[in-house]
């Protein structure tokens, strides 16, 4: 694979990122917390690696094909994301001093960012749709590595992004506890227009 083919696929996967999501609503939540945006972003990351090894492994063309198999996947990701949204709106998240560590709010926290982005379909589809334009079946890879490097340069994107958003809220809003609040009800409320707009595409498919 040639490094201009990577470098086109970066400058299309990069527009994807760089637009506010579920991840964006999510990082954000995180960087309101003490020391969470690190395991957060990595459960959010893994459910791309996830999503890039699905396709890779040709089982994203399976599940595409099957309108059931695809729904069920889109319903389960808009009931969680429906779920943190209410909680995000009813329990906004502050500015949090707690120096803890615990391993628990660790496990926690990248287990619902892996839901975040492994349960999203927008997530599934996209990767579905951009990364067998890139691959090229006369180069010396074998087409399902050449997904899993395209993948992985669309992960290290969402990383650099994502920590950002995270820290970047954290740093700006800890003195502000009053914007935390609306920020946090703002990305509550991204979360549940997203998942409404998947819901209602699904039922209007």
């Amino acid at each position: 694979m040639s490094f201009s083919t990577l470098a086109a696929f970066w400058a299309v996967s990069i527009l994807f990122v760089i637009t506010p999501g579920a991840d964006w609503a999510y990082a954000i939540s995180a960087g309101l917390k003490h020391r969470v945006v690190l395991p957060a972003v990595g459960g959010l990351l893994s459910g791309h690696l996830l999503a890039t090894l699905i396709v890779a492994a040709g089982v994203g063309t399976l599940v595409a094909s099957h309108p059931v198999a695809l729904a069920v996947l889109t319903v389960t990701g808009a009931g969680y994301l429906l779920w943190l949204g209410a909680n995000l709106l009813a329990r906004p998240t502050t500015p949090h001093a707690d120096t803890s560590q615990a391993s628990d709010a660790w496990t926690r926290w990248a287990f619902k960012g892996f839901c975040v982005s492994g349960l999203n379909p927008k997530v599934f589809l996209l990767f579905l749709a951009l990364l067998p334009q890139f691959a090229d079946t006369h180069a010396a890879w074998p087409v399902p590595l050449q997904m899993v490097a395209l993948g992985l340069v669309h992960t290290v994107s969402c990383a650099v992004i994502y920590l950002l958003v995270g820290f970047g809220s954290q740093v700006v809003l800890r003195a502000r506890p009053a914007a935390a609040r609306r920020v946090s009800q703002w990305s509550g409320g991204l979360m549940i227009i997203i998942a409404l707009a998947l819901l209602i595409e699904q039922l209007c498919a």
